[in-house]
């Protein structure tokens, strides 16, 4: 028993510490940017790939890499992926030129999307099914609360020491996390070792198409040739990997993404809403961001100081929700964090003007975050309770590849409404493009709050029989998931 506790929070700590450290990457930068322009004499086209080349690759190899996990072992390819991104991270800190940090960072991206996915599989693996929820709730509570934090450690750390130390940061987690991860997690793999390598080579292909033409939508003009062909092309070899799933799936072989997931309610309701979440939840709080320091004039730190009434809020609620998920099921929460997540943006656009003040805005950040919180906590559960135990690894890669393409289209879409609405010449012009993206983002999570009605019900049973679609309760009920099984 000993034994077996010890393993377990061995996993639980390695886990969220590779979690945090892949996540925070997203946008601790952000906060960098002008240090860096001074720094490497970069142009304004540079700085926005230091942010672009992470995203990017991260989006894009987040379900090929679950799907390596699952074949070669997920121990094995998870302490790779931490190997990469230490030192992806040390080489950032350490680069002369523009160039060379776009590239570390891009490398970055392809170890946080080896890590992330697989973290949250091993942890799934390692805890019993009725205590999953507090876990996963708490491991998606981390990697929120990274996000969110992201712009806030950036910008203490440039204003504290020098942006090089963003990237050193990670060095030294690293390197005490890989070999705890070869010495005290427990290899697990799927069954059958074959990989896909058309279905890999042709999502990773769709999604970067997608991708990259998102994330040049705005500078280049989202009808410019460029930018349609390369979202053409996305959706052409999307559409190609559906296609060749469903082929591999009727003859029987071993495909990267069984489509028969997406017949299940749940797993297809959960991933749609995660994209609508980070939708929202993304392009809100990139324009918040600026709204604190552009029109209220706070400095890059006290800007992000400013917004932890929101962005704390998911290490508070975390360990009340995550219990409360395992008793009454994911979907209350989701509904309810949506919701509020929906209220909250409302309310802020309703705040908003040129000469508000900061104590105005703090209520409605703080219903914002607990809505944010809500939704963090359950989700990660439902995903892994949606799929057999052989495909949480894909299910893992799945629901984070949708949330972080989610978060890239919620970014570049909010953008653009809020410079067609706005823009950067004055405090009125900021406000008035802000309150008019503010609208497009709570309609995503406005949408999402009712996508969530979809997601089945839980319930426990501990009847002889009962069908489970997760993995077998360990000393406890089964944990099943209300849904119409998958037909042949």
């Amino acid at each position: 028993m000993t034994t077996d506790r010890n393993r377990l929070t061995w996993t639980f700590v390695i886990t969220c510490i590779a979690a945090f450290m892949t996540s925070l990457d997203n946008l601790v930068v952000t906060m960098a940017l002008p240090s860096i322009r001074e720094s490497l004499d970069a142009s304004l086209a540079e700085l926005e790939w230091t942010v672009n080349a992470y995203t990017l690759a991260f989006a894009v190899l987040l379900l090929p890499a679950a799907a390596l996990g699952d074949r070669l072992g997920r121990r094995r390819v998870f302490a790779a992926g931490l190997a990469i991104f230490t030192v992806a991270s040390a080489a950032a800190a350490l680069a002369p030129s523009v160039g060379t940090l776009i590239a570390a960072r891009a490398v970055q991206g392809v170890g946080g999307a080896i890590v992330l996915p697989l973290s949250m599989t091993l942890l799934s693996a390692a805890v019993p099914a009725e205590r999953r929820g507090a876990a996963l709730g708490i491991w998606g509570a981390v990697s929120g609360l990274a996000i969110a934090l992201g712009p806030l450690v950036g910008g203490a750390i440039t204003q504290g020491a020098a942006w090089q130390w963003i990237f050193w940061l990670n060095v030294p987690l690293g390197l005490v996390a890989i070999p705890l991860a070869f010495t005290r997690l427990t290899e697990s793999r799927e069954a059958s070792s074959r990989l896909d390598v058309t279905g890999t080579a042709l999502v990773s292909l769709g999604l970067f198409g997608i991708v990259l033409g998102v994330v040049r939508g705005q500078e280049h003009g989202w009808t410019s040739p460029a930018v349609l062909s390369t979202l053409i092309a996305g959706a052409v070899g999307l559409v190609a990997f559906v296609g060749w799933e469903l082929r591999s799936e009727r003859r029987g072989g071993a495909p990267m993404l069984p489509m028969s997931l997406f017949r299940r309610r749940g797993f297809a309701a959960v991933n749609a809403v995660a994209a609508l979440f980070s939708f929202g939840m993304f392009g809100s709080i990139f324009l918040i961001s600026q709204y604190l320091q552009n029109v209220m004039g706070y400095s890059p730190l006290d800007a992000g100081l400013r917004t932890l009434p929101w962005t704390v809020m998911p290490l508070l609620i975390a360990p009340i929700a995550g219990p409360l998920s395992d008793r009454i099921g994911g979907r209350p929460l989701m509904v309810t964090g949506l919701a509020l997540m929906t209220g909250g943006l409302l309310w802020l656009r309703a705040d908003l003007a040129p000469d508000t003040s900061f104590l105005t805005l703090v209520p409605a950040f703080v219903v914002s975050g607990i809505g944010m919180a809500l939704f963090f906590v359950p989700v990660a559960n439902v995903v892994m309770g949606s799929v057999a135990t052989e495909h949480e690894g894909l299910a893992s890669g799945v629901n984070n590849a949708v949330r972080e393409v989610g978060g890239v289209f919620g970014i570049a879409v909010l953008a653009s409404v809020f410079a067609t609405a706005g823009g950067y010449a004055t405090a009125a012009d900021f406000t008035d493009g802000i309150r008019v993206a503010l609208l497009v983002g709570a309609a995503a999570t406005g949408a999402g709050t009712l996508g969530s009605l979809l997601v089945p019900r839980h319930r426990t049973s501990t009847a002889a029989g009962t069908e489970a679609i997760g993995t077998e309760a360990v000393g406890g009920p089964t944990l099943r998931l209300d849904y119409e099984p998958a037909k042949s």
